[in-house]
């Protein structure tokens, strides 16, 4: 069979056979030797269970009919039988439907031949054993069934003579697949005078008749068969005669779709999946920046086993308002993106944590806060199509019952990235704004590739959850922006090997991609303004700028975020911009450059009486000195019982001291209401900067290949330099049949045929004879890696320990040392 298979191939134009490279790209992982080897690659059951994992149902069931209609005798199928056994159920495809699935099938050189005598590759019936869900014809399994379905009369008879639940059963292996497991002890009938160990059937209608499935098998519909060494496993096997006779009513492929399952939504408006999916995008974005916000405030200790802790996710939920599923879902796509990262933590105590490690913000996140806000979301949603992520298992337990954590390796999944492109895939060939069901979804994905969405339903779920919740959908429906997205990911996935620096990547470059242009002309502009109210609220209509948000997150606090987000400024939070190194001209002026409203009096009076207070007292080192001016604001705070604690003493008139550190004076005097700065030995203020602590770069998801499962696809001018390169492996094998024996290294004198030579000092005779005549000379070498190679070459000349010789097929110049030449022999 491979023979054949190789024979076809070698007949193909060079055209025809990179189109099959194309289609099949792992084939040419690494590049085959030759035809030969292309062949039996093609052949092999990993080459070809990917092939039947591309292909959608109606060409599967095509295939089956091929295998179900081949001739017991040599195992060739034609096309009549094909379209014969596919248009004999009671709603038969259309003939050019058959045809167009067969030729799709004879492009993937699952068939081959001429189409009175296809031959389906025999790796197929060892990836699906049971073409169309049907079970081995009787013959293969038992001689007495054989006989009764040689008899279709009986066969009938013994169907109809079926008690319900046992026609039930027939029913259920009829559909498919064809064997089933039993309870141990359903098949063997009791011992005489015995009690019955299984239960009576009482749906029969009359006498108890014991467990239908052994009624079955005592009636020669199932046959017991073994696996492995068992022989008594408890399995039975529907025969392919019972299951076409129960298949009369639907076909023996049973029902056929030519074409995709129909959806029975109608379409929404598509203006208002945008608008959905892009309110979605600003909370994603809002919501991603308050986690890492609190990682940088209090990092999270990294597990031993890898990960942060339950404690600490709930801890970030909680303070983020978010529930955990969600929370997890933005660390581990802010952690893709390169946002997240460990800092090593030298000489911490160990512990359950570990302690060693910490989960902060990477240097990029800097990076992201300073892009605009479409950007900054297209870095999370590229991130998590390419993630190898399956954070639907955060929170569930492993094999050996361990929860399984946010970031851990636990929940890696290389798959993942292929599934989510499948279920967006389908979203993305609906008419736009279509919101299809979850079941509807699943549906769709069992017509595309029932081999690769068997038992993934939980998966193909979490998919649309989490697009949801990322806004990468709005309503159920594929947003515009996110369609633009997906093509953009998916032609870069097919692109790689025309483009493997990324020339011509536009994210990269710095230029917005076409997916965030589409977004951002959803989302409302960024305000470089706000409304001061007389409460001292400060609403910012829209998401600020960046500078704005800076000033805002320094002067106020935040109570509510949105597309409007309202704060408030406080005491606290104007003491904090003056820590910070505002003056109260400073935030003045932001406040007046920046307001659309009148500034109220109440708060020029706040920053003016803070800033009053601000720097009255000076904190340096004693532990720690309290020094100030005013002689009368010391005598009230070394008489502030809540400042007992410090233990203050008067030094003198303006300075007070006490044992405890500069940061606790610093804290205790802030809560008791006073406003004191920090100063150095010299007497300066000093800053009260927050310290940024930032874990190492990481870099993002996002440069890899959308599926890390999938074999990178080439395009066609490198296709044909790899077809170039297996016929020239294949001129070259069949050189290397035609060389003498000697040359290959085999017993020489086999036959007539010239005479080789025996010793190096022939073989240098022959070679320059060669050189007088401008001879063909058949030349032995070992080559470097010590294998014994030869060639048909013409010499050109001898000297200085090398042989200079044309290889007669590819008119190239070759350099032989002589010392690894072992035999030479004049061709004919």
């Amino acid at each position: 069979m491979t023979t054949s298979l190789a024979d076809h191939l070698r007949s193909l134009p060079d055209e025809s056979l990179a189109a099959l490279l194309q289609l099949r790209p792992d084939l040419v992982v690494p590049v085959p030797a030759d035809v030969s080897a292309l062949a039996i690659r093609a052949q092999s059951r990993v080459s070809v269970a990917r092939a039947l994992d591309g292909l959608d149902q109606f060409t599967l069931q095509i295939l089956d009919a091929a295998r179900l209609t081949r001739n017991p005798d040599d195992g060739t199928t034609a096309t009549d039988a094909v379209l014969a056994m596919a248009t004999s159920g009671p709603h038969p495809p259309a003939p050019t439907a058959v045809r167009a699935a067969m030729g799709r099938l004879r492009a993937l050189f699952l068939l081959y031949g001429p189409e009175h005598a296809l031959e389906v590759v025999p790796a197929v019936d060892e990836v699906a054993p049971y073409p169309a869900g049907l079970g081995r014809p009787a013959a293969e399994l038992d001689p007495r069934t054989a006989v009764l379905c040689a008899d279709p009369a009986k066969l009938r008879r013994t169907l109809l003579a079926a008690p319900p639940s046992a026609r039930a059963i027939l029913d259920r292996l009829a559909a498919g697949p064809p064997v089933g497991s039993v309870p141990p002890g359903a098949l063997q009938a009791p011992p005489l005078g015995a009690e019955d160990p299984v239960l009576s059937d009482p749906t029969n209608g009359g006498a108890p008749a014991g467990s239908p499935v052994r009624w079955l098998v005592d009636n020669r519909l199932l046959v017991p068969v073994t696996t492995g060494s068992s022989t008594a496993s408890g399995t039975v096997e529907l025969p392919r005669e019972v299951g076409l006779l129960l298949r009369r009513d639907s076909g023996p492929l049973g029902p056929l779709r030519t074409s995709p399952p129909p959806v029975a939504g109608a379409p929404r408006e598509p203006k208002a999946v945008d608008s959905a999916g892009a309110g979605q995008t600003m909370e994603v974005v809002r919501n991603t920046e308050g986690l890492l916000e609190q990682l940088a405030d209090e990092p999270a200790p990294v597990l031993r086993s890898g990960g942060i802790g339950v404690r600490d996710l709930r801890r970030l939920a909680r303070t983020a308002g978010l529930d955990e599923p969600t929370t997890a879902l933005l660390l581990e796509v802010a952690y893709a993106a390169g946002l997240l990262g460990e800092l090593e933590m030298p000489g911490a105590a160990s512990g359950r944590y570990g302690a060693d490690q910490q989960v902060l913000p990477t240097g990029g996140y800097e990076v992201w806060r300073a892009a605009s806000l479409a950007q900054r979301w297209e870095q999370l949603a590229r991130a998590w199509l390419t993630m190898t992520r399956q954070v639907g298992l955060v929170g569930r337990r492993d094999d050996r019952d361990r929860p399984i954590t946010a970031l851990s390796s636990e929940a890696e999944r290389a798959s993942v990235p292929g599934t989510r492109r499948a279920v967006l895939g389908v979203l993305a060939d609906l008419e736009p704004a279509t919101a299809p069901t979850p079941d509807e979804v699943q549906d769709l994905l069992d017509w595309r590739a029932p081999r690769r969405s068997r038992g993934r339903d939980a998966a193909h779920r979490e998919v649309l959850a989490e697009a949801a919740q990322l806004g990468v959908t709005g309503l159920g429906a594929l947003t515009s922006y996110g369609r633009l997205l997906l093509g953009d990911l998916t032609s870069t996935d097919e692109r790689g090997g025309e483009d493997p620096l990324g020339v011509h990547a536009d994210v990269e470059s710095g230029d917005p991609s076409s997916a965030a242009r589409a977004l951002d002309a959803l989302l409302p502009a960024p305000v470089d303004h706000f409304l001061v109210q007389a409460d001292l609220t400060v609403v910012v209509p829209g998401p600020p700028e960046p500078a704005l948000a800076a000033e805002l997150e320094a002067m106020t606090e935040l109570e509510s975020a949105g597309g409007a987000s309202v704060h408030r400024v406080t005491t606290s939070s104007v003491r904090r911009a003056l820590d910070s190194g505002y003056t109260a001209d400073d935030l003045h002026d932001v406040f007046r450059r920046r307001s659309r409203t009148p500034v109220p009096q109440g708060l020029t009076y706040l920053v003016d009486d803070v800033a009053r207070k601000h720097g009255g007292l000076r904190v340096g080192l004693a532990g720690a000195y309290l020094r100030s001016d005013d002689e009368t604001l010391l005598s009230e705070v070394l008489a502030d019982r809540r400042l007992e604690s410090l233990a203050l003493r008067r030094l003198a008139p303006t300075v007070l001291c006490t044992q405890y550190q500069v940061g606790r004076l610093l804290g205790a005097l802030r809560d008791a209401g006073y406003a004191p700065v920090q100063e150095d030995g010299t007497g300066s203020t000093v800053l009260a900067r927050p310290r940024i602590r930032r874990a190492p770069a990481r870099v993002s998801v996002t440069t890899r290949t959308l599926d890390p499962l999938s074999t990178p696809k080439l395009p066609m001018p490198r296709l044909l330099g790899v077809v170039e390169h297996i016929r020239r492996g294949e001129a070259a094998a069949r050189a290397a049949r035609r060389a003498p024996a000697v040359v290959r290294g085999g017993a020489a004198g086999l036959g007539g045929g010239p005479v080789p030579a025996h010793t190096h000092s022939e073989a240098l005779a022959v070679l320059q004879q060669a050189v007088r005549d401008k001879a063909l000379v058949w030349v032995g070498y070992v080559d470097a890696h010590g294998a014994t190679a030869s060639r048909l070459v013409k010499p050109v000349s001898i000297g200085a320990g090398y042989l200079r010789a044309e290889d007669e097929r590819t008119e190239m110049l070759h350099t032989f040392a002589l010392h690894r030449i072992t035999a030479a022999v004049l061709a004919d």
